[in-house]
């Protein structure tokens, strides 16, 4: 049975379902930061997944790569599975602007988070909603 890592947990919203990925919401608004996770139990690497769970997560990636790109107006999309902190398969969707605060470094630890109050994730969430309508289900919560 698929479960959420508790780290992914405490550090995301979850926005909601494509077929194969649950999408998160990094709770950093320096960023449009967004993470899918493959909803299957004890995947850590990509080879590890079927074929067809394999060429799902690329179709999902692609997709959300495009949707998020142009809805942001990225200058830049970094895509990266790293897992060296959580190793429960998940794939890192960053939006990134030559005038962010961590240009042109790596996100990564270069400042403390910033949570998202509600309205602000309704903001970010709201170009996504018509872009991610088919063949995804937002959850509840946020809707």
């Amino acid at each position: 049975m698929f479960e959420l890592h508790p780290q992914l947990d405490k550090d995301c919203i979850t926005v909601g379902d494509f077929p194969l990925c649950r999408l998160l919401l990094s709770n950093d608004s320096h960023y449009p930061w967004f993470v899918l996770v493959p909803r299957r139990e004890g995947v850590t690497e990509v080879f590890e997944l079927d074929e067809a769970d394999q060429l799902q997560l690329q179709r999902e990636s692609i997709h959300l790569s495009r949707v998020i790109y142009d809805a942001f107006d990225a200058d830049k999309l970094n895509v990266a599975a790293l897992g060296n902190m959580v190793s429960q398969l998940h794939v890192h969707h960053i939006v990134r602007y030559r005038n962010d605060a961590a240009w042109p470094a790596p996100v990564w630890g270069k400042f403390p988070a910033t949570r998202y109050d509600s309205a602000a994730v309704q903001a970010v969430l709201e170009p996504l909603r018509e872009a991610l309508s088919h063949g995804f289900k937002f959850a509840e919560s946020i809707l």
